[in-house]
């Protein structure tokens, strides 16, 4: 854990280092580590955020290409997403057993949800890391429609990669962003992690209550 906290808080210089020995091949790395975060339910701790934002920065600084980076990572999180809400679909419901068996009550909860909230928490989860994991995973147990699912997919994918990278390629042109990038990593993974956070307080408050 701590060898990965050193990764996602100096991500830039592994990134540059490994452009200096890999080239054009970083480009397929970046595409499987977000294919993998968004597609594999037990992959949630991959750096997803950052590696989005300090993609942008060297975009910014003429060492990677926007041109690649924005359709290919785009494509790495729709087909992300897509696989996990396939898995959730077909092998979901069984992978609950004994005390931990999804009851029928709860799945109709579940889908009843989905039917009202679904294409709202398939894009705000894109921006929560661990959250943006499971929220596919969970529309395909409650058996959201394809069709629906896609859409809010699409959607979520542009404006989540495509923020982070662009947010990335103009602000790590100021000076400032430059000089501080790991504090300013950090704030991004906290601001990220609010949101659970907020919603975890709100619920540990209801059960105390």
């Amino acid at each position: 854990m701590l060898h990965l906290l050193q990764v996602l808080l100096h991500f830039d210089q592994w990134l540059a280092l490994f452009l200096q020995e890999y080239g054009a091949w970083v480009y397929l790395g970046l595409f499987l580590i977000l294919f993998a975060e968004t597609g594999l339910v037990v992959m949630p701790i991959l750096p997803g955020d950052s590696m989005l934002f300090v993609c942008g920065t060297l975009a910014g600084a003429g060492h990677m290409s926007l041109v690649i980076l924005v359709p290919s990572l785009v494509l790495a999180a729709v087909l992300g997403d897509a696989l996990n809400y396939v898995i959730g679909r077909r092998f979901g419901p069984g992978l609950f057993s004994g005390r931990w068996r999804l009851q029928p009550a709860h799945l109709a909860m579940t889908e009843a949800f989905y039917r009202k909230h679904g294409g709202k928490a398939i894009i705000i989860g894109r921006f929560l890391p661990i959250i943006r994991t499971f929220v596919p995973f969970v529309a395909g147990i409650a058996r959201m429609s394809w069709a629906r699912f896609t859409a809010f997919n699409v959607v979520g994918a542009f404006l989540w990669v495509g923020g982070l990278l662009f947010a990335g390629y103009f602000l790590g042109r100021l000076p400032w962003v430059k000089a501080y990038l790991t504090p300013f990593l950090l704030l991004i993974i906290f601001l990220s992690l609010l949101p659970a956070l907020f919603a975890w307080l709100q619920n540990r408050r209801r059960v105390l209550n």
